[in-house]
């Protein structure tokens, strides 16, 4: 029995911590354990909420009781992500805009917004060693992997909760730029189709559209076009998992250079641009500040190879119509 085990210690939820995920809560009260032991502990059954398990997303209501296992991880396990690598290095010229509520950043392509089981290094992580006197910071949102653009981060727990409340309450616009595969019909403004999203023992998550799936609403926007291309603003109005990239698919404009949902043949008519990375970017992001309530809008730019294959497609694929 856990009381047998004095390794094993129970915590129960305050109100300043109610909102939060388990798996960033176990972040917190278990400091230097990598993300990936703290998936597997919660998966395995081993965390427990009110004595049932839970999943990593769970958030925590107050006065939960949660049950933390003794945790035993190598020393190569532990080890600490340096404040001076190159990554952190790159998270620190990102940033577009920091107070003591928020800092905000650029996230490059490629770069995932936190570790797991298959990834040591994520955002939070690099910012955690950059800002190693910071008591709390937490994704306010995700972003995809190969996406770029801008990721809102708390400092503050009461910042959490109230960018969540605007979250919740779709007072959140985020605005992404996409380049998509042939002309963008002018009068299609909204897709709005009901996706499902499916995980595969990998881990690997694949989104479809299925009438089963969760309703869910984009709105696009035509920016500029090319004889083979469009560049549209998407706008998600609910934030499910991939949705610019699933409903511009089904919209039969996939975007460039997915390499879940997109298309070869129109990536190798793009190869001269010399883009090798997913062309969706978050490129802008209005909210109320959780402190001030200023309305903030804060904007990305493009970074250089986004850039690039635009004059690229400028000069060579310009489109002339009406």
């Amino acid at each position: 029995m856990d009381k047998n085990n004095p390794s094993v210690h129970f915590i129960t939820v305050s109100t300043n911590e109610t909102d939060q995920r388990i798996d960033n809560f176990l972040r917190t009260h278990l400091k230097g354990t990598p993300k990936s032991i703290i998936y597997r502990i919660v998966r395995t059954g081993k965390v427990r909420v009110n004595k049932k398990r839970v999943k990593p997303k769970y958030k925590l209501q107050n006065d939960d009781i949660v049950r933390i296992p003794p945790v035993r991880c190598s020393n190569e396990e532990r080890q600490p992500i340096s404040s001076g690598g190159a990554k952190v290095a790159t998270l620190n010229k990102a940033v577009l805009y920091e107070d003591d509520y928020l800092l905000i950043l650029n996230k490059p392509a490629g770069t995932a917004v936190h570790g797991g089981s298959s990834i040591s290094f994520g955002v939070i992580e690099g910012l955690r060693a950059l800002r190693q006197d910071a008591r709390f910071l937490e994704l306010v949102h995700r972003l995809d992997k190969d996406t770029s653009g801008v990721l809102l981060v708390a400092k503050k727990q009461s910042a959490l909760r109230a960018l969540h409340e605007q979250l919740r309450a779709k007072e959140m616009q985020k605005d992404y730029l996409a380049l998509v595969r042939n002309q963008w019909q002018s009068h299609c403004k909204m897709v709005t189709a009901p996706l499902l999203k499916n995980i595969f023992s990998s881990g690997e998550r694949i989104v479809r559209v299925n009438s089963d799936g969760k309703p869910s609403e984009t709105r696009f926007k035509i920016e500029e076009r090319f004889t083979l291309a469009t560049l549209v603003r998407a706008c998600p109005i609910t934030g499910r998992t991939h949705q610019i990239r699933v409903h511009a698919q089904h919209a039969g404009h996939p975007i460039a250079f997915d390499d879940r949902y997109g298309d070869n043949a129109f990536d190798q008519q793009l190869k001269g641009c010399g883009l090798n990375r997913l062309f969706l970017h978050a490129a802008e992001l209005r909210f109320d500040h959780p402190n001030s309530g200023e309305t903030l809008r804060i904007e990305a730019p493009l970074d250089e190879s986004l850039r690039q294959c635009l004059l690229y497609l400028r000069d060579n694929y310009r489109f002339v119509g009406s």
